[in-house]
C-alpha cells in the first residue's frame, strides 16, 4: 500500500471537507479564502489520488456520494482534533487574560453591555472580546472561547450553564394598545382585545405566538401574523413605531416599559427556551471563562437581574 495515498495533503482535505459540508464549491471557497476553481481542482485532485468519486455533480450543485459523506464525517473529526491541538499549543504559554465570547445581538446590547462595567470593576486585568452572532456557535471552526445562546439546552459536545429562563411579554405602544392604559397589569388576554392587531415575529423563534396563545387559551389561527425580523432589537423598534405588537423576552424591554414607550397589559409567560452560556470542554479551565461564568451567574441571580 502506498502510504502517501493514505495521507492526502491538508489543502486537499480542507477543500474536500468544506465542499462536502456546504455542498458547494463556491461557499467552500468563501470560507477558505480561495477561488471556486481552486477548490474544485483540489477536490478533483483528491478524487484522482484516491481513485474514488466523492461527489455527484448536478449542474452547479454538488452532492457527496455515500462514500464521500462517510469520508467527510471522519475527516471533519480529524480536522477538529488538529485544530484543537494547534490552538492548545499556540495558547499554552500565552497569558490567560482575554476571552472571546459570542452573544446574541439584542441580549448583548440591552442586558450584557450595560452591566459589563461591573465585571471590569471586579476583574480590571481581564478582557472580554464580544462578537454578535445569531444561532449556535461552532467551536470547531470559529475562533471562540464561549457563547451566550438561547434554546432548550440540548447541544452536543459543549458544557452548558443555564442563565435565565425566558419569559415572554406581549408589548405594544400606547397608540396600538389603548385599552392597556385602562386595564390592570395581568389582565386576561381575549380575542376581542387582540382583534385587528398585527403580530410581529422573530425568525429565530417561529413558534413564539403559538406557545403564547396556547398558554392563554386563545386560538392561534384567529390572530393576524405580520412581518418577521432577524433581530429582536428590530422587532422592538417596530413595536415602538406602532407597526404591530410583539412577544419579546421581558428582560430586553424593561427600559421601554419603565419609560412608558411600550405597554404590557398581560402577565409574562414562560417560553420553552432559556439563555445559556456554552463552551467546549477544552475551555473549561480557562481562568477568564471561569471568572466570566461566575460573574454572569451572580448577576442573573440578583433581584434586579431583569433591570
Amino acid at each position: 500500500m502506498n502510504y502517501r495515498k493514505l495521507t492526502p495533503s491538508m489543502s486537499l482535505l480542507l477543500a474536500f471537507e468544506a465542499s462536502a459540508r456546504h455542498e458547494s464549491f463556491t461557499r467552500a471557497a468563501q470560507e477558505l479564502s480561495l477561488t471556486q476553481s481552486a477548490v474544485s481542482r483540489q477536490v478533483q485532485a483528491l478524487e484522482a489520488m484516491l481513485n474514488l468519486e466523492l461527489f455527484t455533480r448536478e449542474g452547479k450543485r454538488i452532492v457527496p456520494t455515500d462514500i464521500g459523506r462517510a469520508y467527510m464525517t471522519e475527516i471533519a473529526q480529524a480536522l477538529t482534533l488538529i485544530r484543537t491541538a494547534t490552538l492548545q499549543a499556540l495558547t499554552a504559554n500565552a497569558p490567560k487574560t482575554q476571552l472571546r465570547v459570542a452573544t446574541l445581538p439584542t441580549f448583548g446590547a440591552k442586558w450584557l453591555l450595560p452591566r459589563l462595567h461591573r465585571f471590569y470593576q471586579a476583574h480590571p486585568d481581564l478582557q472580554i472580546d464580544l462578537d454578535s452572532r445569531i444561532g449556535a456557535a461552532d467551536f470547531a471552526t470559529q475562533d471562540l472561547d464561549a457563547a451566550i445562546v438561547v434554546g432548550d439546552g440540548r447541544w452536543p459536545d459543549v458544557i452548558a450553564h443555564r442563565l435565565y429562563a425566558e419569559e415572554l411579554v406581549l408589548v405594544g405602544n400606547p397608540a396600538t394598545l389603548p385599552f392597556a392604559r385602562k386595564s390592570k397589569r395581568g389582565a386576561v388576554p381575549t380575542i376581542k382585545a387582540l382583534e385587528g392587531l398585527t403580530l410581529l415575529r422573530v425568525r429565530s423563534f417561529p413558534d413564539a405566538w403559538r406557545e403564547w396563545c396556547a398558554h392563554s387559551g386563545l386560538p392561534h389561527d384567529a390572530l393576524r401574523p405580520g412581518p418577521s425580523f432577524e433581530l429582536t432589537s428590530h422587532l422592538i423598534q417596530a413595536v415602538v413605531a406602532g407597526i404591530g405588537v410583539g412577544l419579546v423576552p421581558r428582560m430586553l424591554v424593561e427600559d421601554e416599559l419603565r419609560e412608558k414607550r411600550l405597554l404590557s397589559p398581560f402577565e409574562a409567560v414562560a417560553s420553552s427556551r432559556s439563555y445559556y452560556l456554552v463552551y467546549p470542554e477544552r475551555a473549561q479551565r480557562h481562568p477568564v471563562l471561569i471568572a466570566f461564568r461566575d460573574w454572569l451567574l451572580q448577576e442573573l441571580a440578583a433581584p434586579d437581574a431583569a433591570r
